[in-house]
């Protein structure tokens, strides 16, 4: 690609390399602090690294007020676009510095102050962003729980985050169904040990939940009798937010997100990641329940000036497979970020781009897909229709943004097939063998990032130090293992291949396999079981449940298996879409007792597999093979 050849890339990120504080420390002249730092980079507690320590500052402050006071308060904010509902609404800067000025009012009056927890549990609607921002502009830490989860996994958040206040809706709205969100709520609180001081909801017209008298405040009321709330400034390195992630255990893990270093490296990443300026609209076709929606919808657009974009709706079905398009026409899109799944169902409803062609889609300027692995032909697809550059990229909810990508604003490099491209500035990437040592180009092995991290990385898990370390810093001293399997080729490409552990990637969805088996180990005939991600042509992958049933169980097997799916939906949620499990006479495992769990998956997908050294009985993996088969796997 001809842009290579200008690319400013390669000196940007040498310039970090070597040496990070001097390159952060200019980075965070960009943002308005009210208390200059002490120092850019604090090793004093290595392992756990602490930027711009001693610094104070105001995470909703830069995210709206410094627009407003700089003069641009009549630029729209946030936009919200929901096809589920046909409703659209704009706020400039000054609107929405001015409700969630007021909403912060009603946490303060209520008791909420810096350092207290709040609990978000809600659609996708503006009031999501207002509340988190509200929390931000006091001080307080915001933990949001995607709408989608069951009661009982709300009730283990609310217990490890102690919440002084939860907020929620009455309902969420998918195509063709209401989701009531209250009796959810109040299960999960009934669930919980911890109970909040007070609820805030905000009644939706599909749907009037029941308030609970001396418990439930209507968001409405509230927010007409409250006062604005001025801006509280933190420390850099006080929590922002608390956002679980799956565990291996099942158990969630609360990753936690700093006020300093996130507003400087995500107001970065705008310009220099996704190519776009302040004033232009960029839309992030997420959930806030997810880290992309907490970095990408609400505040690396709102910290950089742009105009962000909350859709409420899905990429099919609302009503149609243009309704992408739609937004992005109306709204002078200049940047789409999205998970290549979405665009897989388009592909499938619209395999010629009919609806492309119906919209003006000429301000779109690049494509970024990131959750997932971008596929071949959905890459090429959308380059075709779109005629964009279509860029994979590559983080997690503990990184909060990129570790490799194609830099649009630093000029792009040659796109390669299959890769997420090159290490972002700020991150030192390396391939791991089991020993720590680096392996050579174009080898397999763990993707390990150099510490320090940079800003807007987690500096530890909620409540969990020992447990941060455990899991992260502890098998590679000096790296931070991101888990996952790739290599880097001879041109510093990076090619992720697959997870380490037994967390799955469902339509961009990071979920524990470990919680979906503690689910379907409960169910009484169910003597042991397992749980691996297979390939799905939608969803990237869906989880695959083997059952294996105790002795002498007289249950018919399809029966036990439709108590199995229905279990799992009802305790972890519909996004988990666990919609099929098999009966098996047992499981594959070694002989220290561990089950093959990647040799199921390769079974299944159909790709090519070596007999594991350690397996205790060959024989197993012909009946597991043979049971797959008849369900149609390998697909």
């Amino acid at each position: 690609m001809s842009s290579a050849a200008v690319s400013s890339y390669h000196p940007v990120y040498q310039a970090a390399k070597e040496n990070p504080e001097k390159f952060w420390g200019q980075v965070a002249e960009a943002v308005h602090w009210t208390r200059r730092w002490d120092r850019v980079l604090d090793d004093s507690d290595a392992p756990f690294y602490r930027w711009f320590t001693g610094g104070e500052l105001n995470t909703c402050y830069n995210a709206l007020d410094l627009h407003v006071d700089q003069g641009r308060g009549d630029q729209a904010a946030l936009v919200y676009d929901s096809a589920v509902t046909d409703t659209r609404r704009s706020y400039s800067f000054s609107e929405l510095r001015d409700t969630v000025a007021l909403f912060a009012g009603v946490l303060a009056e209520r008791g909420v102050a810096k350092g207290d927890r709040v609990i978000i549990y809600m659609p996708m609607v503006p009031e999501a962003a207002i509340a988190m921002l509200a929390c931000a502009r006091i001080g307080a830490v915001h933990s949001v729980v995607f709408g989608g989860f069951a009661a009982n996994e709300l009730a283990v958040r609310i217990d490890d985050a102690t919440p002084k206040a939860i907020i929620s809706a009455s309902c969420g709205i998918e195509p063709g169904r209401v989701v009531a969100y209250k009796p959810l709520l109040d299960e999960a609180i009934s669930l919980a040990t911890h109970q909040p001081d007070f609820c805030v909801l905000l009644q939706r017209p599909q749907v009037e939940a029941s308030l609970q008298a001396g418990r439930d405040v209507d968001w409405d009321e509230a927010l007409a009798g409250a006062s604005a709330q001025d801006c509280v400034p933190v420390l850099a390195t006080d929590p922002l937010y608390i956002l679980y992630t799956s565990g291996t255990t099942g158990e969630p893990k609360g990753v936690v997100r700093d006020n300093g270093g996130h507003a400087v490296a995500l107001k970065w990443t705008m310009e220099n990641i996704y190519g776009v300026q302040p004033g232009e609209a960029f839309w992030a076709a997420s959930d806030v329940g997810w880290v992309v929606g907490h970095s990408y919808i609400v505040y690396a657009p709102l910290l950089a000036g742009n105009t962000t974009i909350l859709y409420e709706g899905k990429p099919v079905g609302t009503p149609d497979p243009g309704a992408f398009w739609r937004v992005i026409s109306e709204n002078d899109v200049r940047v789409l970020f999205t998970a290549p799944t979405a665009f897989r169902a388009i592909k499938k409803e619209d395999p010629t781009g009919e609806h492309i062609r119906r919209y003006d889609l000429s301000s779109l300027r690049y494509l970024f897909l990131a959750g997932e692995r971008t596929d071949p032909d959905t890459l090429h697809w959308a380059e075709d229709k779109l005629g964009i550059p279509v860029i994979d990229h590559w983080w997690q909810t503990e990184t909060g943004w990129s570790i490799a990508a194609n830099c649009a604003g630093l000029g792009l490099l040659p796109i390669k097939e299959g890769s997420p491209s090159v290490a972002v500035p700020g991150w030192d990437l390396q391939v791991l063998d089991d020993n720590g040592r680096q392996a050579p180009a174009g080898e397999i092995g763990t993707l390990a990032a150099k510490l320090p991290l940079p800003p807007g990385t987690f500096p530890t898990l909620w409540n969990a130090r020992q447990r941060h370390f455990d899991s992260y810093l502890k098998q590679f001293e000096g790296y931070y293992n991101t888990s996952d399997a790739g290599i880097i080729d001879s041109d510093d490409y990076v090619f992720v291949m697959s997870r380490t552990d037994d967390i799955i990637n469902v339509a961009g969805h990071r979920l524990s396999t470990g919680a979906m088996e503690e689910v379907l180990a409960d169910h009484p005939a169910v003597a042991e079981c397992a749980v691996t991600g297979v390939a799905d042509d939608l969803k990237g992958q869906v989880p695959m449940g083997f059952l294996v049933l105790s002795a002498g169980c007289e249950q018919a097997d399809d029966e036990i298996v439709a108590e199995a799916v229905a279990m799992v939906r009802d305790r972890i949620g519909p996004v988990a879409a666990f919609k099929q499990a098999l009966v098996v006479k047992r499981l594959p495992k070694t002989r220290s007792g561990k089950i093959l769990r990647g040799t199921m998956r390769s079974i299944a997908d159909g790709t090519p597999w070596k007999m594991p050294a350690t397996i205790d009985d060959p024989v197993i993996l012909d009946e597991i093979a043979q049971a797959l088969s008849t369900i149609g796997y390998p697909r």
